[in-house]
């Protein structure tokens, strides 16, 4: 199968596209089929017919299909969170928070999130290591960037906390809420990105006003 991606309609040379645009070319194809036939149908070769590219250059690109889940997830990831800017970084612990646990607002009507965390729970058995990725990538990775900003409060002696392994767990299951209702009843996107917003706010102030650990 020849690959779209390196060819043009018009006349004139071949666009080549570098690493960077043929993995978000394939994330985005990625995403469509998840969507559209869930997880269990989002097999390599229907991801490269909906990229419009071979098995050959996908695999070139992403060793397997674990390492592409992967990259869904950190996109996804990368959607709810973002990372701190070097002026930022000094802000007090709570503004750091807020800021690092803000979604992107134009991304908050994304329904892949929920479609996959779906995927997840039916496929869990069958598909282990899609699971690992998922943990990896999603939520794991989610408690290391709380972590790093109580572990640098805690080195300024903003606060202390012996365990910020486990106190960032907390935080970030504060912020998110209860997954099981997000699954059952996701309503529209204004209504969670204000109903987020909301919590957001009231889990710092009460995870701020009980983390810290007397002298």
């Amino acid at each position: 199968m020849p690959d779209s991606l390196n060819s043009c309609r018009g006349p004139g040379r071949p666009r080549q596209f570098d690493t960077t645009e043929r993995e978000s070319i394939i994330i985005d194809a990625a995403e469509r089929v998840i969507l559209s036939h869930g997880l269990g149908g989002a097999s390599m070769a229907a991801i490269a017919q909906e990229a419009g590219m071979s098995k050959r250059t996908l695999y070139e690109v992403f060793e397997s299909r674990a390492a592409l889940f992967a990259a869904v997830i950190r996109r996804i990831r990368n959607k709810v969170t973002r990372t701190l800017t070097e002026n930022e970084l000094e802000l007090p612990l709570a503004e750091r928070l807020r800021l690092l646990l803000t979604p992107e607002r134009e991304e908050v009507a994304d329904l892949l999130p929920l479609a996959i965390l779906r995927a997840i729970i039916v496929e869990a058995d069958r598909q282990p290591d899609l699971v690992r990725e998922f943990l990896q990538e999603g939520p794991h990775a989610l408690c290391g960037m709380v972590r790093l900003e109580l572990d640098r409060s805690v080195a300024r002696g903003e606060v202390r906390i012996s365990d910020t392994e486990n106190a960032a767990r907390l935080m970030a299951d504060m912020a998110h809420g209860n997954a099981i209702e997000h699954l059952v009843t996701p309503g529209p996107a204004c209504e969670r990105q204000k109903a987020y917003d909301l919590r957001l706010d009231l889990a710092i102030r009460v995870f701020l006003g009980g983390i810290g650990e007397a002298d």
